[in-house]
């Protein structure tokens, strides 16, 4: 019998802010590229402007920061650690490398926190989540077919990206085990406020111009990636399976395939819309795939293994 105090594993709500999220976060390459100060010094500002509201935000819900026990603390500081190195490499990737490569390598995750949830329940997924993980897994290669470009002077911002990507993985799972106790704002109000330091620190010590002259595109960045971004993509990573999280991922790809066209002129091919549609797809069959929360031991391990991580708090 499900646990009455947990959500559905495919609640519309949490599905919608998944959406949302990847929208959102889909424009963070354009204002990177728009900022006038470095690349990592841009992801400190992201973090920067950001941490003020989410923290007012945590507190206005009532929550405080008495009672965690220290496997939580340890959980958001290394998960505000590992964003920072995230955001650090794939913001130097986003310039070393085409926009193309830069999205498609940075949600390298997509493909890695499913994996994960896979191989942390040691079970494999069931015909239906497999055909729709290897479906997503084709319409993302798709997407970025055309424009994608093996170039050698591209590799270095190619592997920081792919960097990225192994990062964003280690953020979802120290978050999900985060979200087993927290609400998602106090999560990322603290996960953020983690990341600052280490982000000042690399840009100063690579250099970087720190102190821009507009503020345009980091005020974007912060809106659009930090606040809008990933505080509901928190929000839908305790409530959803990382199958589920995983290919929403992929949403990102195509929003940025759409932003590429209006702003730099990248057209969109017969492959990309091919491989939206096989996102598409794949999205509606893994929603009617996943399994209720708290399954019964009966039900199969596949089925067991793709529950999304308990949210105890209100929220």
């Amino acid at each position: 019998m499900a646990d009455p105090r947990l959500p559905p594993a495919t609640a519309p709500a949490a599905f919608i802010a998944l959406i949302v999220a990847n929208i959102a976060l889909a424009f963070g390459p354009w204002f990177v590229r728009a900022a006038d100060t470095g690349p990592v010094a841009s992801a400190f500002w992201r973090i920067m402007l950001a941490a003020p509201i989410l923290l007012v935000a945590a507190l206005g819900t009532g929550w405080r920061p008495v009672g965690l026990g220290r496997p939580i603390w340890v959980a958001v500081i290394l998960a505000g650690i590992c964003f920072a190195a995230d955001l650090a490499s794939w913001h130097i990737g986003i310039l070393r490398t085409t926009f193309a490569n830069a999205t498609l390598f940075g949600n390298s995750a997509t493909l890695m926190f499913p994996i994960y949830g896979f191989v942390a329940a040691r079970a494999l997924p069931s015909r239906m989540q497999g055909f729709a993980l290897l479906l997503a897994a084709i319409g993302g290669g798709l997407l970025m077919g055309q424009s994608y470009q093996v170039d050698p002077r591209h590799l270095a911002g190619d592997l920081l990206c792919l960097l990225a990507g192994i990062l964003y993985t280690a953020f979802f799972v120290l978050m999900a085990r985060a979200r087993e106790t927290m609400a998602p704002l106090p999560a990322l109000a603290l996960s953020t406020i983690a990341s600052s330091p280490p982000l000042l620190i690399f840009a100063l010590a690579l250099g970087e111009r720190v102190m821009p002259d507009d503020w345009g595109p980091l005020i974007g960045l912060a809106l659009a990636s930090q606040v809008v971004g990933q505080g509901a993509m928190i929000y839908a990573l305790g409530k959803l399976s990382p199958l589920i999280v995983g290919i929403g991922l992929l949403t990102q790809p195509i929003v940025a395939g759409i932003v590429g066209w209006i702003v730099y002129d990248e057209r969109l091919g017969i492959a990309d819309l091919i491989g939206a549609i096989f996102v598409a797809v794949a999205l509606v069959l893994v929603r009617r795939a996943a399994a209720p929360l708290a399954p019964p031991q009966s039900a199969p391990p596949s089925v067991q293994a793709l529950a999304p991580t308990p949210t105890l708090a209100k929220e």
